[in-house]
């Protein structure tokens, strides 16, 4: 894809992103933004990189062949400021995969909160500082951000996140030193959001009581049930899947209930997707003959 509609570039080669490591690296500020799939995948996967400067939005690819890692200099010269908008996960996200670290950000969202304004959103916030609407289309949000080429719908959506960013900031900025919440706000950016770090997600050990339909099972049915939700939870971790696209809560349930005493009757009494039987097995038998 090249240069797209507007001031939107779409960057997936060499050349392209030397020119956006310049242009970003030069800008006194600049808005950040990411998508990632957090739906499909156990750990989010780091999708699309929006970069918003004065006169263009650099969207990089972090799919493509190409070495993002130099965009670390501008994510930490304290000489640029960078603007996000409830910037926590796109910056454990971005120092998960890149290492960045983040210095001299301005979150808008905790600049509006501090400002007592009630409605937080990234819309709301524009709406109320800017008088203008984003208009956004919001099943866009879930939509699969790893498919290549991206829509011509979705790279605007992913775009139109960073638009009036550093508009945005500019604003908020001066309503802070207005009402004397400069130094707040620096401490709030510094110690709640730019040093917001990745963990890997835990198994809650009492989740499987939480199953709809745990009540009516027998105390051995429960047991099962326990030592399938620890599988569920172990094979997501090794695959990077989300837990309910390697087994539903109701085939969890199914599972625990059914009598299986072979391999062919785990089959029909529960009948599972040819990935999921590959997948599953050899483990799930075991568990559910038990």
């Amino acid at each position: 894809m090249g240069s797209m509609k507007r001031n939107w570039v779409w960057v997936d080669n060499r050349q392209q992103l030397q020119k956006a490591f310049e242009a970003i690296d030069s800008s006194p500020v600049v808005g950040i933004d990411t998508e990632y799939d957090s739906f499909r995948y156990f750990r989010e996967k780091l999708c699309l990189i929006q970069v918003k400067t004065a006169k263009k939005v650099y969207l990089l690819d972090p799919l493509a062949d190409i070495d993002i890692s130099p965009l670390g200099k501008s994510f930490s010269d304290p000489g640029i400021v960078k603007v996000l908008h409830a910037g926590d996960n796109d910056i454990r996200i971005l120092s998960r995969d890149y290492g960045f670290r983040f210095c001299n950000i301005f979150d808008t969202q905790k600049a509006a909160s501090l400002l007592d304004l009630h409605y937080l959103s990234l819309g709301a916030v524009i709406e109320h500082f800017l008088g203008k609407k984003l208009e956004k289309t919001k099943r866009l949000q879930r939509s699969q951000w790893e498919a290549r080429p991206l829509s011509e719908e979705q790279i605007d959506y992913a775009a139109r996140d960073t638009e009036h960013l550093i508009e945005l900031y500019r604003v908020l900025k001066g309503e802070l030193k207005k009402k004397g919440l400069e130094k707040k706000a620096e401490n709030a950016f510094e110690e709640e959001i730019a040093s917001a770090q990745w963990t890997e997600k835990t198994l809650d050990p009492k989740g499987y009581r939480k199953i709809r339909g745990f009540n009516e099972l027998s105390r051995s049915q429960k047991a099962r049930l326990k030592a399938l939700y620890e599988l569920r939870f172990r094979k997501a971790k090794e695959t990077n899947t989300a837990v309910f696209l390697i087994l539903s809560d109701k085939e969890l349930i199914d599972l625990a209930r059914a009598k299986i005493h072979s391999p062919r009757l785990l089959e029909e009494e529960v009948p599972l997707s040819p990935r999921k039987m590959r997948l599953l097995g050899p483990d799930l038998f075991e568990v559910t003959k038990k």
